[in-house]
Formats: C-alpha cells, structure tokens, sequence
C-alpha cells in the first residue's frame, strides 16, 4: 500500500428516519419493559433533587417526592408525572433531543465523581426514554425544573420529528411523559394488564408510585391550585420503597423474612431458611436467598432469583449470577455495580460476576456452618431437605465443598444424624474406615437389623444423586462406602464353618443360575439361614447403566451382576439340609431359603413370585 495516500478520519452518522424504526422495534425484547424504563426515568428525576439537597444545593423543597402512574382507555393515554428535578429548554434539547445522551451520566459526573455505585441514580444509558416509542405514535414530554426557568412542552412523533413548546403553561416542578397508545398496543391501557407490569417491575423503586385509572366521566389532569384531582385510584403507594434486602439482619425478623418470601414468590410453603448478604467490600450488592421446601427429589428444581438494579427489576435470573449448582435458590440480589448492557439483561463482564458468584457460595456455605454449630438440631431436622443439593455444590466446586466438608451429614437407620467423621469414629472397632449403607429400609431390613444387632450403625443413602457423591468421597478421605447386602465380613460369628458341595450344587439348580456363587460361613445371628451379596463395584456398575438407560443412552443393556450365597452354617435349617441334601424336600425348602434370601434382595418378577407361593403351598400342606 502506497504511504503517500491521504489518511482520513471521522464518525459514524446515523439518519433518524433510520434509526428511530429500529429503535421503536427492536430497543428491548420485551414491550412491556417500556414501563420499567419511564418510571425508572421518574425515580432518577426525584433522586438527583434529593442528591442535591443533601449537598445543600437547594433548600426549602419538602420531602414529599411521589410518581403517579395514569391512564386514560378514553383517550388513550398513559402518563408518568413526577415531582423530581425536572428540565430546562436546553436540557430537553440536550438529553431528550438527542438519543443516547444521558442526562444521568452528566449529573453524576458533576455531583457525584467517578463512583456511581452508591448514587442510586438507574439510568446511565440514556436509550431508556426512547422505550416509549414502542407502544406510542406520540410521546408528549412537559417539564419544568427545580429552578425557575419556564415550563417546556416537547411533542415528537414516531418518525423522530418532534416540536417544542417554550413558556409551556405549567406551575409545578417535575416531568410528565405522556404516551399515546398506539391501537396494536390497546393492551397497555388495561388495567390489569398495567398494575401487573408494574408489580413486576417497579415493586421495590425508591420512590412512592401511585397507580390512577382516570374516570370515564372525569379527565383526571394536574390540578394548577394544588387540589387533587377527581380519579379512582389508591391512597397506598403499590411499590416499597424500603424492601427488605435494604435492612441490616439484626433489624429483620424471621416472620417478616418469611412474609417478604411469600409476597415476591406467591409460594405458600414456607421456605427452609434464609440468607441475608450485605456485601460492602470489594463487592457492591445485598439481597436475600432462600432454599425452598422441595417435595419430593423429581421436583421442579428450577429456582428464581430476581435481580435488581438500585431497587429496579432487571431479570427473573440471570444464571451468570448464580452457580450452576444453586440455581434451585429463591431470593433477590441488588447489584448497582452490576456490568448490564443498555437492555439491562446480559452481563458484560464476567470478572466481577465471577467474584459475585464466588461470593454468594461463601455465604451460603458459612450460612451452613453456622446452623451445623450453633443449631445442630435445627440443621440435621433440615438436611433430608437440602442434601441433594449441598451433595450436588460439593461435586461441582471443591473449593464449596472444602468450606462444609465438616457440616456434611450422614442420616442413619435410627434416625439420627451424624458427620462422616462421627461416624469413622464410632467404626474404629469394628469396621475402620468403612461406611455401612443402605438403599431401601424396607427391602434391606434384615441386613440392617443384622447389622444394628452387632452395633455397626448403618447410613441412609437413598437418593440417585447419592452412588456419585459416595465415590467422591471414597477418593477424597480414603475409605470405603459399602451397601449392607454387599459385605458380611462384620456379620460373620466365631463358630466354626463346613463346606457341602452337594448341598451348593442343590442351591445353584433352584436358582437356576449355574453361575451363582455358593459360600458357607457362619454368622453371628444364627436365626438367619442365608444372605445374597452383590459385590458393590457391581451394584454400581449396574446402576449406573440402570441410569444410562433411563436417560436414552445405553440402551438399557443387562449388565452381569456378580451374586453370591452365603449359607449360614450356624443356623439349625442350614444343617438339617446338609444332612438331608438328597431328599426331594431338600430342594423345596432350599428353594425357599434362596426365594426368601433374593426378596431381602428385590421384588420378586412374576415367574419366582408364582413358583414361590407354589412351594409355599406345598409345605403348608406337608406339614398341616
């Protein structure tokens, strides 16, 4: 390329007939949120007066800030006033007659420096005004500022060509934006249709919102002798100004926890329990997280956690926020640091959500420390209720699970609860560094009472998540986790054993399993003829293809479970088959014992269940 050619410079130039229809189509992806954005205009309005009379800047202007919300079905209107800074000619010339020139940035940059995070002021974009467009064929701006400068009256049409009325006829401070509702957007003059925008929306604004559906037979308008106008509408404010999240812990109580819960969820079961986060420094946010009662492990595990921005709404969830792993919580964070583009609903920088995120795993973490040691039996009558998840954080950040490692718990057979290192402990004797378990009370009774009457406590670990946390564990703190059906080795007695290959030859043919494993040793409880063992790496290995094929992968494939008959040479039926091995009865009752072993096992399928009520018959009649 030659260097002698001429280098030139200059700007992008965009035509309004261009952009203006962009802008009225595609500024948000949501209409609805046109709302968000002129009331959040009328907050920052009042905000930067109250800024500037706490510097001092203004006196004598009584705190007595409110925004009405009005709309008219007649006339099809809906207007935003607000009592707040309001604007001069040149400031509607420079902030509303020009798109993307945000008054708010101007105003924090001369009052509050670099720093906006604490100013409370929303608007930074300076698009959000133009939001307007997209329900309205005309947008009508009257305002008159704090000072004394005369009212101003813009009018501007959906082609972006606007008029401006100086010495406008109005006496009160402050700023009307008045919508005139196009015929494809009717639904915005509904009334329900409005308040429920607004409670999505504008429910925690700092600013008193007053909602007014103007009579049919009376045209609500600003009063010029300061009475008030004849309309329909409430004398409460629809939003609080002071939501929850905004008050230190030690000021809140449980029940108002619980009530705020209710009112943002329309969930009528109460929460399991809160965590209130008041971050200050390096971070910038607060908000309170709830973990919600969860029914039964196939629930909806999806959570909400709505985010706001200086008390405004933004997102239902924005997932970035919250781990993966936590987003089965319910709450609010707001975050007036939070990096969001001009739509307020995509993050733009990951470095701080990252320190964000890291920071809400702490406090959930030290909010389950703190239970586990100063509430232990408050914490262990929640942890059926929170296990999976805690289990779920634990595999998917180490750095969660480095933190409450200590606070995990183990449910037992008995009810009660203790920590793995309880229970490595209470083990020592009789089965060091290994953990009994069982899958299903019910199925597995006989092994558990066999084990409960050689005092080895058996943990409860029933749920799907449960195999891959074991093996997290096993890896981590060296030990084993091993299911009470897999392992006799504690339940063996001290008698001597004999061995009968007849009598396993017998027990391989009833269970029609040539493959079947037939040991003989003698237990300790020897009221107990047989046990069937299933090696645990097998067990595993068959549920995880069990899993594999539920979730269309695998193809449901059998997988060769390893089994194993332990015949009990100390039982007195174990014997008399010994001596009796060749008589036709010997293989009824053989049949028997290995039908009652394999149901402490599983559910019968038909064909045993059928066979075994037969024999069952038969020796009833045989010895009737």
């Amino acid at each position: 390329m030659s260097e002698n050619m001429n280098n030139q410079k200059g700007g992008i130039s965009v035509e309004r007939e261009h952009i203006f229809p962009i802008i009225k189509k595609w500024l948000y992806s949501e209409k609805e949120i046109f709302i968000r954005e002129i009331v959040s205009n009328a907050c920052d309005a009042v905000t930067k007066l109250r800024r500037l009379i706490s510097l001092g800047k203004i006196k004598d202007i009584e705190d007595d800030f409110k925004i009405f919300v009005r709309v008219n079905k007649e006339e099809k209107t809906l207007t935003v006033s607000d009592n707040g800074i309001g604007m001069t000619l040149d400031e509607v010339k420079n902030y509303i007659c020009q798109i993307a020139l945000s008054g708010a940035f101007d105003f924090i940059k001369e009052y509050e420096g670099e720093d906006s995070s604490k100013n409370g002021i929303i608007g930074h974009f300076g698009l959000g005004f133009y939001s307007s467009f997209m329900v309205s064929d005309t947008v009508d701006v009257i305002t008159k500022s704090y000072t004394d400068a005369p009212a101003v009256k813009w009018v501007c049409n959906e082609a972006g060509e606007y008029e401006i009325f100086e010495n406008y006829d109005k006496t009160e401070r402050g700023t009307d934006v008045v919508m005139h509702i196009t015929d494809d957007e009717a639904e915005f003059l509904d009334e329900f249709k409005l308040r429920e925008c607004l409670n999505k929306y504008c429910s925690f604004m700092p600013v008193e919102i007053y909602f007014v559906n103007e009579c049919e037979e009376h045209k609500c308008e600003h009063d010029h002798n300061g009475e008030e106008c004849d309309c329909k509408h409430d004398n409460t404010p629809i939003n609080d100004t002071n939501p929850l999240w905004q008050k230190l812990p030690s000021e809140a109580t449980d029940e108002e926890y619980k009530d705020f819960y209710k009112k943002v969820f329309t969930d009528f079961k109460e929460p399991l329990f809160h965590i209130h986060i008041n971050a200050d420094y390096p971070l910038n946010f607060k908000g309170i997280l709830y973990f919600p009662k969860i029914n039964h492990e196939y629930d909806s595990l999806e959570g909400q956690v709505k985010l706001y921005y200086n008390q405004v709404f933004v997102a239902d969830n924005i997932k970035e926020v919250i781990p993966e792993f936590m987003l089965m919580l319910k709450g609010v964070l707001d975050c007036p640091e939070l990096p969001l583009n001009v739509s307020r609903s995509y993050l733009q920088n990951s470095a701080y959500v990252a320190k964000m995120s890291a920071h809400i795993v702490k406090k959930v973490a030290d909010k389950l420390n703190g239970m586990f040691n100063t509430e232990r039996e408050k914490y262990e009558g929640l942890w059926n209720d929170i296990k999976m998840f805690i289990e779920y954080g634990c595999m998917r950040d180490r750095k969660f699970y480095d933190r409450v490692k200590g606070s995990l718990l183990l449910g037992l057979t008995d009810g009660k609860y203790v920590t793995l290192d309880e229970y490595l402990e209470n083990a020592k004797e009789k089965n060091e560094n290994t953990v009994y378990y069982a899958t299903n009370m019910t199925v597995q009774a006989q092994y558990i009472s066999l084990f409960n009457a050689r005092k080895i406590d058996v943990a409860v670990l029933d749920k799907v998540i449960d195999t891959s946390f074991m093996s997290m564990l096993e890896e981590d703190r060296k030990i084993k986790f091993v299911r009470v059906d897999a392992d006799i080795e504690a339940l063996k007695g001290d008698g001597e054993s004999f061995e009968n290959e007849k009598l396993a030859a017998v027990f391989k043919e009833v269970s029609k399993n040539e493959k079947l494993t037939v040991k003989f040793e003698t237990l300790a409880d020897d009221s107990t003829p047989a046990l069937l063992n299933i090696s645990e790496e097998s067990r595993r290995m068959e549920d995880m293809m069990k899993f594999y094929a539920a979730n269309g992968m695998g193809g449901g494939m059998d997988f060769p479970v390893e089994s194993t008959l332990i015949l009990n040479t100390g039982s007195k039926l174990i014997k008399k088959l010994a001596d009796d091995v060749d008589s036709d009865k010997a293989k009824i009752i053989a049949h028997q014992v290995y039908m009652l072993a394999l149901l402490s096992q599983r559910q019968l399928k038909a064909d045993e269940l059928r066979e075994f009520l037969s024999d069952s018959f038969k020796l009833l009649e045989n010895n009737y």
